[in-house]
C-alpha cells in the first residue's frame, strides 16, 4: 500500500474540516466540521500505525480509538450547548452568540420620598421602615402598580 493516498485524503479532509470551522454560521455545522477534522486524524494515526512499524504495536489504532471516544464526548456536550443556545436565543448562529455576560442595567432612580428610602420616617403615626406610599415595609414586593417597580419589572 502507498501510504501517499491516506495522508493526501487526510490533508483534505483536515482542511476541508478547518474552512468548515472557520467560515460557517451554524453551530451545528461547525461541530460537523470538528468531526472532520478529527477524522482526518483518525485516517492519519491508522495509516502510519500500518506503515511505521514504532516501539508499540498497534499504537496507532489504540490512538485512534481514543479519538473516537473524545469526538462522541465532544458530539454529546456540543449538543447540548447548542440546544441550550437555541432554547435562550432561538438561534444557533455562532456569531450571535454573546462572548462576555452583560452587566445588570442600572434601574433608574424615581421619586424618593425623604427618609422612607432609608427606613427613618419620624412621622407621628408611621412606623419606621414601611413605605408611605403603600404601606408595606420597604424592600418588600409592595402592591403591583408602585412607582418604584414599573409593571414589567417584577
Amino acid at each position: 500500500m502507498r501510504p501517499v493516498i491516506p495522508y493526501v485524503t487526510a490533508a483534505l479532509l483536515f482542511g476541508l474540516g478547518v474552512y468548515g470551522v472557520l467560515r460557517r454560521r451554524n453551530a451545528v455545522l461547525v461541530l460537523m466540521a470538528v468531526e472532520l477534522m478529527l477524522n482526518a486524524v483518525n485516517l492519519i494515526l491508522v495509516t502510519a500505525d500500518t506503515t511505521v512499524r514504532a516501539q508499540l504495536p498497534h499504537g496507532g489504532q489504540v490512538f485512534a480509538l481514543f479519538v473516537i471516544v473524545l469526538a462522541a464526548a465532544e458530539i454529546g456536550v456540543g449538543l447540548a450547548i447548542v440546544l441550550q443556545l437555541y432554547r435562550l436565543r432561538a438561534s444557533v448562529a455562532v456569531d450571535e452568540v454573546p462572548l462576555t455576560e452583560r452587566p445588570p442595567t442600572a434601574r433608574p432612580a424615581g421619586p424618593a420620598v425623604a427618609g422612607v428610602a432609608a427606613g427613618t420616617d419620624t412621622r407621628p403615626g408611621s412606623a419606621a421602615g414601611t413605605d408611605a406610599r403603600s404601606g408595606s415595609a420597604a424592600g418588600t414586593g409592595g402592591p403591583s402598580g408602585s412607582a418604584d417597580r414599573p409593571e414589567g419589572e417584577r
